[in-house]
């Protein structure tokens, strides 16, 4: 065995050691519930712009996009625009790609600071609602013969994001991902949102569930929010599998 080999044999084990390590995990799932009340992820931008992420699944991200070259990543949700920046900057740097950001109202202040952005050339923004049938029509001639990576980050009912998966998680390549954000909803407490129509019980993880149980394309790839421990996505990260 070289050593690449064995160094990625090490961390293999070290995530093996993470999923059973019961007790870890639920003391980050108590950080992670802790730090809300702070908003701890309004406190990071990338390259100027807000990005509303837990840095570590920027990381994880990060290592999709490295390890696949999407030639396209489609975003439902683009609020300040910092993970359009973000994937459009990992696609500069391997040199290929664009990144399609879907919202149903992308604010004027935000439009012109993305457009303005050094990483504008490869990003390109579609404003209506990610399930309206028009927008979809649009987003999959856009995407067509394409290597598609889809994250769904917008309306975090469980109704939109059941109905965002059946629309856009059929446009992912075998092998890539549709990720889905902010499934830790259901790890929360009762009371964590009471000004969102979102809650324990209806949001994306449970759309996760209910889509996983009528498409059989997909699975989680568990190894993820495993070795991340701090993650917004548990259950979220969905490869692609036939």
């Amino acid at each position: 065995m070289n050593p690449h080999e064995q160094f990625r044999e090490e961390v293999s084990q070290n995530i093996e050691g993470l999923q059973q390590d019961k007790k870890l995990q639920s003391e980050s799932l108590d950080w992670v519930g802790v730090t809300a009340k702070h908003k701890y992820t309004y406190n990071f931008s990338w390259m100027g712009r807000p990005i509303i992420q837990f840095p570590q699944d920027m990381v994880a991200m990060q290592e999709i996009i490295w390890d696949l070259r999407p030639d396209v990543i489609v975003e439902t949700g683009i609020a300040h625009g910092g993970s359009l920046v973000f994937y459009a900057s990992m696609l500069e740097l391997i040199g290929h790609g664009e990144v399609l950001g879907v919202d149903i109202d992308i604010r004027q202040h935000n439009r012109e600071a993305i457009e303005a952005h050094p990483m504008a050339r490869r990003i390109s923004m579609i404003q209506g609602s990610s399930i309206d049938p028009a927008i979809v029509d649009e987003v999959r001639a856009r995407v067509a013969g394409k290597k598609v990576l889809v994250v769904l980050d917008s309306n975090h009912t469980h109704e939109h994001v059941l109905e965002e998966l059946r629309l856009y998680a059929p446009l992912v390549s075998v092998g890539s991902y549709c990720v889905v954000m902010d499934t830790v909803v259901e790890d929360m407490p009762e009371d964590a949102f009471p000004d969102r129509p979102w809650g324990k019980g209806d949001n994306p993880k449970t759309a996760v569930w209910a889509y996983l149980e009528e498409n059989r394309d997909f699975e989680i790839d568990a190894r993820i929010h495993s070795k991340l421990l701090i993650t917004v996505a548990p259950d979220g990260y969905l490869r692609r599998v036939r």
